[in-house]
Formats: structure tokens, sequence, C-alpha cells
């Protein structure tokens, strides 16, 4: 292939998608062309693996997406993990303490199912709501083997990043962190809460540079890569071209090499049309 670039990297909400969860029919219908052309199109995102399988079949492709932010590697054509990082014992234990002690909110995320107590008021019942895979249990219940991840959720004052910070002082390992308020979302713009992502140690989103390299071949120099908030500067500033939607965080603006407009529009459409 004579392209400059090789690969596209898209997260999903605030990117890919709409406020309403489409993708937008003009972009779908170029990434299709752009993936039968021989790029390679591949999704990175903060959802499980059950959070992606919708998307990945309306986008009919076999690249394998990263999910839980580095966490996983989902294909769409086995339809199971390809790669699962897990939680230590010593972790999990501590986030269980955690939880107990603040009395934050867990969810509990393995490959295939996440596990919550019940909700306890309607502020935890609305951030639950439409979880794939969701299973209410008594907190004893909660498993504690083979733990992908574990969030909780806060109404602290301070916002996510210091609900963040409390949660590490408290586990006191190496682990990727990532936090955001639940209202960044288009599904949850009236919440209050807070949302703290604890994952095992990787480079985030920029795994899917690992994995372009090393499945296809595709140098980092060769790829874009374009999302919109915070857990996805791993992959934005290590590909060759990082690109933020016009929606993006503060931060994720200042490390973009270019800004493009907003999700809710054909923009991901044109991106592909200038650069392949």
């Amino acid at each position: 292939m004579s392209a400059a670039y090789q690969a596209l990297v898209l997260d999903l909400d605030g990117t890919l998608v709409t406020d309403e969860g489409r993708i937008h029919p003009r972009t779908l219908a170029a990434l299709q062309a752009l993936h039968a052309r021989g790029v390679r199109v591949m999704i990175a995102t903060g959802r499980s693996e059950l959070g992606v399988v919708a998307v990945l079949e309306e986008l009919a492709m076999d690249t394998p997406a990263v999910v839980f932010n580095g966490a996983g590697l989902y294909c769409p054509v086995e339809r199971r993990l390809l790669e699962e990082r897990l939680l230590s014992d010593r972790v999990v234990a501590r986030c269980f303490e955690f939880a107990e002690k603040s009395g934050l909110m867990p969810l509990i995320q393995v490959a295939g199912a996440k596990y919550a107590p019940h909700p306890r008021d309607e502020h935890e019942a609305l951030a639950l709501r439409g979880l794939e895979g969701l299973r209410h249990v008594d907190f004893s219940a909660l498993p504690r083997e083979y733990v992908i991840r574990v969030t909780f959720f806060s109404r602290a004052q301070d916002g996510s990043a210091a609900v963040a910070a409390e949660v590490q002082r408290a586990l006191a390992q190496p682990l990727f962190i990532t936090h955001f308020p639940l209202n960044a979302l288009a599904t949850h713009r009236a919440s209050q809460l807070a949302v703290v992502d604890v994952q095992p140690p990787s480079r985030g989103k920029g795994e899917a540079l690992r994995v372009l390299a090393e499945r296809y071949g595709i140098a980092r120099e060769r790829v874009v890569a374009v999302g919109d908030a915070d857990n996805d500067l791993e992959m934005i500033t290590a590909a060759g071209l990082g690109v933020a939607m016009q929606n993006s965080m503060p931060r994720v603006l200042a490390a973009a090499g270019r800004v493009i407009g907003p999700n809710n529009s054909d923009t991901i459409a044109e991106l592909v049309a200038e650069l392949f």
C-alpha cells in the first residue's frame, strides 16, 4: 500500500458514535470502503467486550477491538477475548476493602459478565442502567476471581480526579486507573456521579498500536488515532497522527495534532477522505 497511513484507530463514545449511539451513515460507508481497501480500522474503547459487540457487527470488519481501556482484545470473528489482563488477588481484595470502608458502589467486571450490588438509590440505579451482561447480587456474592476491572461510583464533590487519587492511595499497587464524570456520556447527562475504573497495568488504549505492529506489521507512524476523552491520550500521543474531536476534553485538544468536527456529524468520513 502506498498511502502514508495504514490504520485508523477509533474511540467509540464521543467519537465514532453519536450521542444517540449510532454511527453516521456516511462515516459507516467510508470505514467499510477503507477496510475493503486493506486499511486496518480498529476500535479502542473503555467499554467491555459486551458493550462493543453491536458496533462491531454494524461495522462488519475482522480487526480485533481493544476493550477495557487496553486490558482486553476482542475478536469479532471468533467472538471471544484474544487477550485478557486480570487484576491480582491482592488488588481485588483491596478493592473490596476500599468499597466497604468508603461506601462506594463497586461494579465487578469479568469476561462475559458484570456484577454489582443492588442499587441503594435512584442515582446508582441510573448509573447502572443499560450495562450489558449486568447481574445484581449481594455484596458477599460479588466475584473475586478472574476480575478484569473494578469500577467505583462516587458522589464526591471534588470531581473524579480526587476519587481516583483516593482509590490509588488505598490500593497502593501499579495499576492503570482511569476516571471521568459520568455525565460526560451522552446517556447520563443528568448524573452527579464520578466514575473510577481500576484495570491491570497496561499502555491503555496505546495497546492498539502494539497490536497493529505485532499482528499486521503496521508501525505507529502509519497509524491515525481519533478520540475525545482523557483515556484516549495514550493512543493519541503514540500514533503517527493523533486527532481530537471538537467535543474533546481539554487535555485531548491540547495533545492532538489536529482537531476535527463533533461526534454527531460525518467528520470522520471527511477525515478518511482526506487522509486515505
